[in-house]
């Protein structure tokens, strides 16, 4: 079987929700069947070499538009064309509600399609009404055209069934996972030097971690942690796509209270999220949100917004605060920021329900359902 992933930056290493995803989850896929060829399409922007390999994938970089509103729909164009005519796939798996715009044409090209839902993009306050508007039909050309939809969130795969009955048999609902580290956080190698790097001492300092965009409400969170008078820092780990009258707002920010650290590598994100006095999510939209669950991996206390992707995590009551509401998470923020760890049962309880290996082996199922070939992994569910 040949499957093109197309809708991402690239991989590996390269920020976003939708990358580490990718990241995580092809090499598994892989590994169940060696035999099988993956094909990850990426951006010329983020991959300097035209093709390479990593973990038994094939990684390609084409040609896209440098405009925020063209860069992925015309990378998504060129990676359909290379998935027909260049790989003959025999599946197209797109990333995203806005690369599903390319569903029909792949499909009028002879090829299976699976949509990988992540999150309800258009409504992302970054994207004026004709972006809402390819977005909303994006959208509605995965559930008419694609073969399966995968969403990321029980909401998501809810809100789909409901607005769209006569496609419901075809949402699937596989979460992203925990994607952990390696090894163990209290012999992680160079974290004085991470931390000193950083200007940081352990339990001094809240952390956040996202791109720079509005719907991650990063302004919210530095008002809200102005307005205390904590003795530590807020570190904010993430850049932005592209620079943006917003992104350069909050850089504008920065003093030696509120540090803005840039793309951070996962070795060192990892120290910095085990050695915070607290993790905090301050989003107004996501799908499932990676960075919380690897904040749960590392053990930080964790407070978000209470947006439904957030409250399907299943968190007890104070470990969330009121979307958008400033003084909320200021009230919250100044509290002793302990009382937002997780109790280890229920961490627990919570990661096992977003175990990578699990997550391969529904797509493996998925996978074959279109392809009629033999299942490893556990039962459907």
């Amino acid at each position: 079987m040949k499957v093109c992933v197309v809708g991402l930056r690239g991989v590996p290493s390269i920020m976003g929700g939708v990358e580490t995803h990718c990241e995580q989850l092809f090499p598994r896929l892989k590994q169940l069947h060696p035999s099988d060829s993956f094909t990850i399409v990426g951006r010329k922007a983020y991959l300097p070499k035209q093709v390479c390999e990593y973990q038994g994938l094939q990684i390609v970089s084409l040609p896209h538009a440098h405009s925020r509103y063209f860069e992925t729909i015309t990378n998504t164009i060129y990676g359909t064309v290379y998935a027909r005519f260049a790989m003959n796939a025999d599946i197209l798996h797109l990333h995203g509600i806005g690369p599903a715009l390319v569903a029909p044409f792949a499909k009028a090209l002879g090829m299976k399609v699976i949509v990988t839902y992540h999150s309800k993009n258009y409504e992302h306050r970054k994207w004026n009404c004709w972006a809402r508007f390819f977005l909303r039909t994006g959208e509605l050309f995965a559930v008419t055209f694609a073969d399966r939809i995968i969403a990321v969130s029980k909401g998501i795969a809810c809100d789909l069934r409901r607005r769209f009955p006569w496609a419901a048999a075809k949402v699937y609902f596989i979460p992203n996972g925990a994607t952990d580290f390696g090894g163990n956080t209290a012999e992680s190698r160079g974290a004085e030097e991470v931390l000193d790097r950083c200007g940081v001492r352990p339990s001094k300092y809240i952390i956040s971690v996202g791109r720079l965009v509005p719907e991650k409400g990063f302004d919210e969170l530095c008002s809200a942690f102005e307005a205390t008078t904590l003795d530590c820092k807020l570190v904010i780990a993430g850049d932005a796509d592209r620079e943006s009258d917003y992104s350069n707002s909050l850089l504008e920010r920065a003093n030696d209270r509120l540090k803005f650290m840039g793309f951070v590598k996962r070795d060192a994100l990892r120290i910095l999220l085990s050695h915070a006095s607290l993790f905090v999510l301050s989003s107004h939209n996501e799908g499932l949100p990676i960075a919380v669950l690897e904040a749960l991996l590392a053990g930080v206390p964790i407070l978000l917004s209470d947006i439904e992707p957030n409250r399907e995590l299943g968190l007890q009551p104070h470990h969330y605060y009121k979307t958008g509401d400033i003084i909320d998470l200021r009230n919250k923020l100044s509290q002793a920021h302990e009382r937002y760890r997780v109790k280890p049962t229920d961490r627990d309880a919570i990661l096992r329900q977003y175990d990578w290996r699990a997550i391969c082996r529904k797509t493996d199922r998925l996978y074959s359902s279109l392809q009629e070939r033999s299942v490893i992994g556990t039962a459907w569910n």
